[in-house]
């Protein structure tokens, strides 16, 4: 294998396997400032579709980032905002009508507070509607994702997507903290129950059938049992050939069918649910 494929080929350079028109036209406003601290500014990257007029204020979807940046570029060589996968799924946000939240962090569970609140206070500079705001979380961000659905007064947040994503430590299991160990995500829902959720705020679930993370679908199904045992709002999809990450390894139909599905749950839930 030639270096160059090797490096086409690398995580850090993956990119969602599916594409739509006016991906490579969304207009981006990088590295706004959003929290200014001794150890250094935490940034923020806006992607908008092509041609949108700030005045017009845009949903927004939040890709959560549940690694610190130091630990994350150690393990991949970038921060989680720089990552191929991250900035073309921003790109298919933002070529899907809404804006595309990407950023950097330092301390995962303190900083998306930070962000949020930057978001939501600055919303009429930034172009972006602060009512109308979703979450998209994969692997080992999912745990960060989920804590914001357990915060009160998260009106503002109208859907979530969790794909693929380790979960809830329920009735004293530890797959997530033990994975949150080993790979250095945060786990800020670590003593937490499901009955802390917001009851009313839609969720996506995507699962990998061929998930090899350990315990990662034990604690998917476990979540997913007292979801529906709740009767909360859930759009769930099992893709049962797929491995983790198929968004970007998976080079199928199903698999493209499956983004355009994440897609649309994001646009109805944000652009037409009003």
């Amino acid at each position: 294998m030639s270096q160059d494929t090797e490096q086409q080929d690398h995580i850090s350079k993956k990119t969602a396997v599916y594409r739509i028109p006016g991906m490579d036209t969304v207009e981006v406003r990088r590295d706004v400032e959003y929290h200014a601290t001794e150890t250094g500014a935490r940034t923020l990257d806006i992607y908008y579709p092509h041609g949108s007029k700030r005045a017009a204020r845009l949903p927004a979807v939040v890709f959560v980032a549940g690694f610190p940046d130091a630990g994350f570029e150690a393990r991949v060589g970038c921060k989680f905002k720089e990552m191929g996968s991250t900035v073309s799924w921003a790109r298919l946000t933002a070529a899907s009508g809404m804006a595309a939240l990407t950023y950097t962090n330092r301390e995962p569970a303190t900083d998306i507070h930070a962000l949020l609140e930057y978001v939501r206070a600055n919303a009429d500079a930034l172009g972006i509607d602060e009512t109308r705001l979703g979450v998209w979380a994969s692997s080992g961000n999912v745990p960060l994702a989920l804590s914001l659905l357990m915060q009160k007064d998260n009106a503002y947040l109208k859907c979530a997507v969790l794909c693929y994503g380790y979960m809830l430590d329920l009735e004293g299991a530890e797959g997530v903290a033990g994975a949150s160990r080993m790979f250095g995500f945060a786990n800020p829902c670590a003593g937490r129950s499901m009955d802390e959720l917001s009851t009313d705020l839609p969720l996506f679930i995507a699962r990998a059938g061929q998930d090899a993370l350990p315990r990662l679908n034990e604690t998917l199904d476990g979540f997913l049992s007292e979801a529906l045992a709740r009767n909360l709002p859930l759009t769930f999809v099992n893709h049962p050939t797929a491995p983790h990450a198929f968004d970007l390894f998976d080079d199928t139909e199903t698999s493209r069918a499956l983004v355009r599905q994440i897609l649309a749950f994001m646009q109805f839930h944000l652009l037409e649910v009003i």
